[in-house]
């Protein structure tokens, strides 16, 4: 048995078995607060605990889907293609867009962790909240925060993006499917951009746009702007 759970094979089935289990309630329940991702993850998180089956055991399978984050964000690039008109003529409104996305999330992050009066290692950790994980863990490498704390921030960003952001775009009476791509893809990385392509090929395009830039620049941008906290 202790073979079998130190194999690859058994992080990927687990991990395949249990994100289907969280589509299907999804699909069934139709409502956005019953997210796949966010149930798979409550569900094998249960399932180890259970079964007292170690994390480390888990991760084995796990890293491998880790490691196709990359790849799979490139392939955004496809709804990117068949919208770059629109990226070349709004390409100032996009840029502004992207680049005022970046800020507020660093400004609001910093805030938060004044008023809760965290140490800099949590607020370097969930600085790069709003990225995908790959860039995301490179980053917080860089700043000197701990991992696992950035890659939750990630998820839960992605997942409340998801959840919401459809909801807040309303609320702020948004409707340039430009901007809400923007807005989602800024906000929320990859996970937002599965609520944007929900709402079209546009927001989709321009949300995978997002993710890219905005990661390029919270890349970039942060680590300076970290010097003056």
């Amino acid at each position: 048995m202790e073979q079998i759970l130190n194999t690859q094979l058994f992080g990927l089935v687990t991990i395949i078995l249990f994100y289907n289990i969280g589509l299907f309630i999804q699909k069934k329940a139709r409502n956005p607060i019953c997210n796949g991702l966010l149930i798979s993850i409550i569900l094998i998180i249960v399932f180890l605990k259970v079964t007292n089956i170690p994390y480390e055991s888990f991760k084995i399978g796990a890293d491998t889907i880790n490691f196709m984050l990359g790849p799979v964000t490139v392939v955004l690039a496809v709804p990117l293609y068949r919208q770059f008109h629109l990226f070349k003529k709004y390409i100032k409104e996009i840029l502004v867009g992207i680049l005022t996305g970046v800020f507020i999330s660093f400004i609001c992050v910093v805030l938060i962790c004044k008023v809760a009066n965290a140490d800099s290692q949590i607020l370097y950790s969930i600085l790069p909240k709003s990225i995908t994980t790959p860039m995301g863990i490179s980053l917080t490498n860089i700043l000197g925060g701990i991992e696992s704390i950035t890659v939750v921030c990630i998820i839960l960003t992605g997942i409340l993006g998801y959840i919401m952001g459809e909801t807040v775009l309303k609320i702020g009476r948004i409707k340039h499917p430009i901007a809400k791509g923007v807005a989602l893809g800024t906000a929320a990385h990859a996970v937002g951009t599965s609520k944007a392509l929900e709402l079209g090929e546009i927001e989709g395009a321009m949300s995978s746009l997002s993710i890219g830039i905005g990661g390029c620049l919270t890349v970039i941008l942060v680590p300076i702007l970290a010097n003056f906290i």
